[in-house]
Order: structure tokens, then C-alpha cells, then sequence
């Protein structure tokens, strides 16, 4: 039999620990004060429950590391708690950036803070390597102040489904004879979490996610014609599935059109299908190819109106998705906003906090991953560093914001320092290109040039 999860008999005392030692860490932070307005003042009282305890303590000379039962149940009942029923042991979920592998008794998370989460899961399979686990699929929530969520897993379907918010609460009652299978929050990442999410709100959560509410790093797929019959085929000039393939490119038409099933798609915002206004002359074009500024005035007006600072919400979204739902498709997104943001020199001019905010958004977002992470993914094109090279080139220039120009500068030096990369090199496609040209390629010229001169002279004057 497994061992469960976390040790039942220091629950109650770690679960105190990290979450005094958590709320010092991030009350007092802008982002824990935008993210977890709660906390601050409705935990206050526990705080100085605290402090009553620690004098008690040293009055009586004595360090007890028992835990008051008044100051635990203040503790245990003030948190959220996510109750899940059935989820297969062996199995891996997370809460935020934390995983762990499921034990026998496991059936949940208590003491979480209010405010924004992201709980992801893999299943074990039944057959194959053992301890293999399938797709990671997760959603966000936002939770409440004492609030409940009820998940039981759905073998058939095999994803976790919500219970009706009743279901939910006829749980309060029961909760004290689930802490032996609740696991305390890890207070110690709170603090990494915050700055991860800071920006997303519960309304910017419901736009993004999925209709479904579930994110999959493998979602579903149909076709998009069934194509079931050998007359369907022939409606799209198709051979039949019987006959032998020709070639690849016969091949690769017969295999059927996919699309993702209707309500588990990300809900992104779409980007500009051009850069450059309707009916912009060959030299706007050109402009507008190179500064972003209006493919980028053009997204946060249609997504964002009058509110330039929610955009980084999505930016901030998309890369939770890739970096804890393993969604590709979040990268992708996450790589096209920011390279409307470095490549934008005439807006970042305009809305300098919203550029020192990306800072801070970029600078916790490269902390979460290790030195190499970039080179082994887009080493093909050398995206983030040729990207970051074009934002550093204005944003380190004179026009900028004096506070804006002085934060790019440290933060530049920051990525120098901790991924070894080089800014001050010209960009790539700005570098001249080099041909190779064919042997006796000076002959060939001097030949030409010579007729030239020859046929010129026939000319009459």
C-alpha cells in the first residue's frame, strides 16, 4: 500500500505554519492585495490569535509545538477547501504549481486562500509503464472565502466533474471527518503563485477559459466530415480507402479534416489578420510591418477598450496554460502577444506603465522556467532573445520613460546575467546577407560587361 500524500500527524501544525508563514510573505504586496483582498483584514484576527499564543508561549518560558484547537479549527474553517471524490490512486494532481502523486485516502486540498487557482491532473493508466500517466487536463477557479468545491471523477469520461453547489455545502458539516484525507495548502509557493497570476481576475478566468471549463493538453477532436461512405468520398473527388496510394500528397488527402470539439477551445483573443490600416500606402505598409504599434492599438481596442492593463491577464493566462497545462496552444499565444508588445515602439512610448508592468509580468514569468528552456524549444528561430533584442532597442533608447528605461535596463541586465544572453549584437534579420556565388562568377561579369560596351557602340549617336 502507498503512503498517502502528506503526513497526517504533522497536518494541522505544518498546514498553521505555512499559512502564517505565507500570508507574511504577501499581504503586504500589491499583487496579494489586488489578487487576495480577503486576506489582510479577515485574517487579522488569526494573526493576532497567533501572537496571544507565541506571548503565552514565552511567558511560560516554554516553545510547545502543539497547536491550540481553537486556533486550528479558525484556521482549517477560514480557507477554501476542494473536496474530490474517486480520482484513482497513483495518480498526479496539482494545485498551482505544486503536483503530487494521489495515495489511498486522498480526497482533497484545505486551507487554500481565496482568489485565483489553477488544479490540474493526470490519471494512471491501467495498462502500460508503470506509474505512466495520462494527458494532463485542468481548470481555473476562483474561489471564495470559505467556500467548497466538490469534484467526483467520471471514469467513463475520465475528466473530474463539478457537483451542484448544494451538493457542496451539505459538506460543511462534514468536513472535520475529512481532514485526515485533506492536504494543507503549500504556503511556501504562494508567494511565486501571486506573481504568476496577479493580473487575472475572475471576469478575465470566465473570458479565457473554455466553455467546457476544463483545459486539455490533448482536447478532443472531430472530424469535420464523417465521410463514412465510399459515395461521400466521391463528392470530394476522393479515392476510395480500398485502393492503393500513389504518392505522399495522395496520402496525406485522404486522412480526414479534424477540428476540436466545440466548447474545449481556449478562448484567445484573436490577433489582427493585418498590421497596417485599410488602404495604406506601400511606405504605411512598411511602417506599420515594422512598428506593431497599430496591429497592437487594434487588439486591446476590440478585447480590452479603454483598458490597456487587463490585456496582460491573457498574457499572463497563456502561460499558465503551457507551463502547467502543457497546452502548446498557450505558448503560441503567449509567443504572438509578446511579440506585439517587443515590436511595438510608438505605443510603448504612449503607455509606459503598461510596458513597466510587462517587465514585472516577464520577469517572474522566465523565472519559472530553467536556463535552457528556450534554447531547446525555439532555438530554430531564436524567438524570445530576438524578440526581447528588438524591445530592449527602444525601451533603453532616450525617448523612453525615464523610471521605464532605467527597469528595462536592470531587467536586461538580470537576463544577461541569468540565461547567458547577448543584447548588444545587432538582430539577426537586421544582419547583411551573404550569397555564395558560383565559380568563374568574374569572368561571367566581365564578359557581359564587354558586349555591353560593344552594342552601345553601334548605336548611332
Amino acid at each position: 500500500m502507498s503512503k498517502p500524500w502528506y503526513n497526517r500527524d504533522k497536518s494541522l501544525r505544518k498546514g498553521r505554519e505555512m499559512w502564517l508563514r505565507g500570508l507574511r510573505l504577501t499581504a503586504g504586496t500589491t499583487c496579494a492585495r489586488n489578487q487576495f483582498p480577503h486576506v489582510p483584514h479577515v485574517l487579522g484576527k488569526i494573526f493576532a490569535a497567533h501572537r496571544k499564543y507565541r506571548r503565552r508561549d514565552a511567558d511560560m518560558a516554554s516553545s510547545s509545538t502543539e497547536m491550540d484547537p481553537d486556533l486550528a479549527r479558525q484556521l482549517f474553517f477560514e480557507g477554501a477547501t476542494i473536496v474530490i471524490f474517486g480520482l484513482p490512486e497513483g495518480s498526479e494532481f496539482g494545485i498551482d504549481s505544486n503536483s503530487w502523486q494521489v495515495g489511498p485516502r486522498f480526497k482533497g486540498v484545505k486551507m487554500v486562500p481565496p482568489g485565483i487557482h489553477f488544479i490540474h491532473y493526470s490519471v494512471k493508466r491501467l495498462v502500460g509503464a508503470s506509474g505512466e500517466t495520462g494527458p494532463r487536463s485542468g481548470m481555473f477557479l476562483y474561489l471564495e472565502q470559505k467556500e467548497i468545491c466538490l469534484f467526483r471523477w467520471d471514469s467513463k469520461e475520465e475528466e473530474m466533474v463539478a457537483a451542484f453547489q448544494e451538493e457542496a455545502e451539505n459538506l460543511r458539516e462534514q468536513l472535520t471527518s475529512l481532514d485526515r484525507s485533506l492536504g494543507p495548502y503549500p504556503y511556501e509557493s504562494l508567494r511565486s503563485w501571486v506573481s504568476l497570476t496577479n493580473h487575472i481576475s475572475k471576469e478575465a478566468m470566465l473570458r479565457l477559459q473554455p466553455a467546457c471549463g476544463t483545459i486539455c493538453s490533448f482536447p478532443e477532436v472531430l472530424p469535420m466530415e464523417e465521410m463514412t461512405h465510399t459515395a461521400d468520398r466521391a463528392k470530394h473527388n476522393l479515392p476510395r480507402y480500398d485502393t492503393v496510394c500513389q504518392n505522399y500528397k495522395e496520402g496525406m488527402s485522404r486522412l480526414p479534416q479534424m477540428k476540436q470539439k466545440e466548447g474545449t477551445e481556449i478562448r484567445f483573443s484573436q490577433l489582427p489578420e493585418k498590421m497596417y490600416p485599410k488602404n495604406a500606402s506601400a511606405a504605411e505598409i512598411t511602417q506599420h510591418s515594422m512598428d506593431l504599434s497599430y496591429a497592437l492599438g487594434q487588439l486591446l481596442e476590440i478585447n480590452y477598450p479603454g483598458n490597456p492593463l487587463a490585456f496582460l491577464a491573457e498574457l499572463q493566462f497563456s502561460f499558465v496554460c503551457f507551463l502547467l497545462g502543457n497546452v502548446y496552444e498557450g505558448f503560441e499565444q503567449w509567443k504572438n502577444l509578446l511579440n506585439l508588445l517587443c515590436r511595438a515602439e510608438t505605443f510603448s512610448l504612449q503607455h509606459p506603465d503598461l510596458y513597466s508592468e510587462v517587465i514585472s509580468v516577464l520577469y517572474h514569468q522566465l523565472a519559472q522556467v530553467p536556463t535552457d528552456f528556450f534554447i531547446d524549444i525555439v532555438s530554430q528561430n531564436n524567438f524570445l532573445t530576438s524578440t526581447l533584442q528588438v524591445l530592449f532597442s527602444f525601451l533603453c533608447s532616450a525617448p523612453t520613460n525615464k523610471d521605464l528605461r532605467k527597469k528595462a535596463l536592470r531587467f536586461r541586465t538580470h537576463l544577461t546575467k541569468r540565461f547567458q544572453w547577448d543584447f548588444e549584437e545587432d538582430p539577426q534579420d537586421c544582419a547583411p546577407l551573404v550569397v555564395q556565388l558560383p565559380e568563374g562568377w568574374e569572368k561571367a561579369i566581365n564578359t557581359d560587361q564587354s558586349a555591353h560596351i560593344e552594342s552601345n557602340a553601334e548605336i548611332p549617336s
